[in-house]
C-alpha cells in the first residue's frame, strides 16, 4: 500500500510543478469530485465542493508564471485502509503576481486522501507561507 500512496504522491508533485507554472488541471485531475472536499490555499478563504477548489485552484494558478518546484520535505504521513494524510514543505520558484523576477516560495501544506472506488483521491489540501515560527502578534487582526 505504501509504495501505491508513494507513487501518488510523486503524482501530486508533478502536479504541482505544472501548477507553478500556472497549470492547474494537472492536480485537479488528483481531486475528488465529491461535495465535501475543502481547500485553504494562501490567497484565501477555505472554500468546499469540488467546484469551488476547482475554480480557487484555477485562479491561484493564474498567479504563477514560469516557475517550478524545487523540493518536497516530507514531515508526516500515515496511509490506513481508506483514509491517509501527507504533512510537508513544498518549495517552488517562480515569477508571482505581476513581478518579472523569480521568487522562492515555501509552503506548509497538508493533504488529506481517501480511497474513492479503488483509487486514492485528494479530499483536502491546505498550504500556507507559515515556516518559520513567528510571534503572537502575528495572529491578531487588527479592525478596519
Amino acid at each position: 500500500m505504501t509504495s501505491e500512496f508513494d507513487h501518488l504522491i510523486e503524482q501530486q508533485h508533478e502536479a504541482l510543478d505544472r501548477f507553478a507554472k500556472g497549470e492547474h488541471e494537472p492536480l485537479a485531475a488528483l481531486w475528488s469530485r465529491s461535495d465535501d472536499v475543502t481547500l485553504g490555499n494562501p490567497f484565501g478563504p477555505f472554500v468546499r465542493g469540488f467546484e469551488a477548489v476547482n475554480q480557487t485552484m484555477e485562479r491561484a494558478a493564474a498567479l504563477y508564471r514560469d516557475g517550478r518546484a524545487v523540493g518536497f520535505d516530507r514531515l508526516a504521513e500515515h496511509v490506513g485502509e481508506d483514509v491517509a494524510y501527507l504533512v510537508e514543505i513544498e518549495r517552488f520558484e517562480a515569477k508571482m503576481g505581476g513581478r518579472a523576477d523569480v521568487s522562492p516560495v515555501s509552503l506548509r501544506c497538508t493533504s488529506i486522501f481517501r480511497r474513492e472506488d479503488g483509487d486514492w483521491k485528494l479530499v483536502h489540501r491546505h498550504a500556507d507561507p507559515i515556516t518559520v515560527a513567528r510571534g503572537a502578534e502575528s495572529v491578531i487582526q487588527e479592525e478596519v
